[in-house]
């Protein structure tokens, strides 16, 4: 008989829930949460498992590999769709989390994800730790200003190399606000190092990258616009339509429809949090940055002059997305003019 195995995954533990035929429960346990763990917990049932569901998290994808390298079927479950589902339970616990998920798995009702490989993702945890620090940096700076505009005292528009000295300008003589400001510089000092060292790390990991160049020759997509990219979508084989990339991403309308009503809303927000913020970032550079003339930039314009800059922004980065993916499975460079990229796409 083939089992299906849900597995709850928590910080310490995960529990486990076995089904057979009919979703019959055959046997629950719960053990560490670990690969090695798992796998000798699999290894001690007699009958064939036909898949392991779980659902995407933190420690998802360490654990997926584990059973993947151990020659079992493991699939990564959309966390959306599996909570949605979860949420009609009336009583929720780890148990009926597991048994819910093995269920869910057994029916097919559940949208699979990809499991990145281990390049992409220390790449993404390099890029979380410039995020990190450059927020940290960002605060701390935003909170002196707010401490000294109680006394009075602005600080007005300063460059990054002028703000200390500025500061230190307006707090001379106050021995009150220089004990107040003194760990404050200190420690901004030591962010803006370590962020110089990331900023440069991550520059020359997308000069070195091929793939990350070719992305780059697009107006307003620079080094860690191109990394986010490259590391979120990973293997561009798994998308089969370049327009796919939109509704992965979350930048396509919501739609919620029922007898007569029918109503398109804001964009899902599904999928992927940090490459939907980074494609809105790169098409608000190209619309009022310094990118020149292309293609892309003049559709947005039209756009945004029948449906507003704010719409015409989001579209503009969903289309941005669609042609870095187009780009990256092509291996061209970005085309500036229509005729170019049409030229292209007919040869």
């Amino acid at each position: 008989m083939d089992v299906y195995i849900g597995l709850d995954v928590s910080l310490a533990s995960t529990t486990i829930c076995v089904i057979g035929e009919k979703g019959r429960i055959v046997t629950e346990a719960q053990v560490a949460s670990t690969p090695k763990a798992l796998v000798a917990f699999m290894g001690k049932l007699e009958h064939e498992v036909a898949a392991i569901g779980l659902e995407a998290g933190p420690l998802s994808h360490w654990l997926h590999k584990g059973l993947t390298d151990a020659g079992f079927e493991a699939v990564l479950m959309e966390t959306r769709r599996v909570k949605a589902a979860l949420k009609a339970m009336p009583i929720k616990t780890d148990r009926r989390d597991a048994e819910g998920i093995a269920q869910l798995l057994q029916m097919g009702w559940f949208r699979p994800v990809h499991c990145k490989s281990v390049s992409s993702q220390e790449m993404r945890a390099l890029l979380t730790s410039r995020k990190s620090v450059l927020s940290a940096l960002t605060d701390m700076e935003l909170s002196l200003r707010g401490v000294l505009r109680n006394f009075g005292l602005k600080l007005g528009q300063v460059s990054r190399g002028c703000y200390e000295a500025r500061v230190r300008e307006l707090i001379a003589g106050n021995a009150m606000l220089e004990a107040a400001a003194e760990p404050i510089l200190r420690a901004r000092v030591v962010l803006r190092r370590e962020l110089a060292g990331l900023e440069k790390l991550v520059r020359n990991l997308a000069r070195e990258d091929p793939v990350c160049r070719l992305q780059m020759t697009m107006p307003g997509v620079g080094h860690v616009i191109a990394l986010t990219f490259t590391s979120a979508i990973d293997d561009p084989e798994r998308f089969r339509r370049s327009k796919d990339v939109g509704p992965w991403a979350g930048l396509t309308p919501g739609r919620s429809q029922s007898g007569e009503r029918d109503i398109l809303g804001g964009i899902t927000k599904a999928g992927d949090t940090g490459l939907r913020t980074t494609l809105y970032h790169a098409a608000t550079v190209m619309l009022h940055g310094t990118a020149g003339p292309n293609w892309l930039k003049a559709w947005a314009l039209r756009l945004a002059k029948m449906r507003g800059k704010k719409r015409a922004t989001v579209a503009l980065a969903r289309r941005i997305g669609v042609v870095l993916h187009r780009m990256w499975r092509d291996g061209t460079e970005f085309r500036f003019t229509r005729e170019e990229a049409m030229a292209l796409r007919t040869a």
